[in-house]
């Protein structure tokens, strides 16, 4: 019997919905420390980037309610 690389054995283990919502727990944190890091050295820019991540994010959470609402 071939043994499945442990990404493979995670995918099938973990219902896709859980990933889809750690992936975007991880990108709401990511917006809000590169908000952070923009606002402590006055980067505009990166602070800028920090927020348009956190709105994806957030857009995203959203979808996911929306399928959750249907699934159930």
């Amino acid at each position: 019997m071939p043994i499945d690389p442990p990404i493979g054995r995670l995918t099938q283990e973990v219902p896709m919905g859980l990933v889809d919502k750690a992936k975007n727990a991880a990108e709401d944190v990511a917006g809000k420390v590169k908000e952070a890091v923009g606002k402590g050295t006055d980067d505009e820019q990166l602070e800028a980037e920090g927020k348009v991540d956190q709105a994806k994010s957030d857009l995203k959470q959203a979808g996911e309610k929306v399928k959750d609402a249907f699934d159930h």
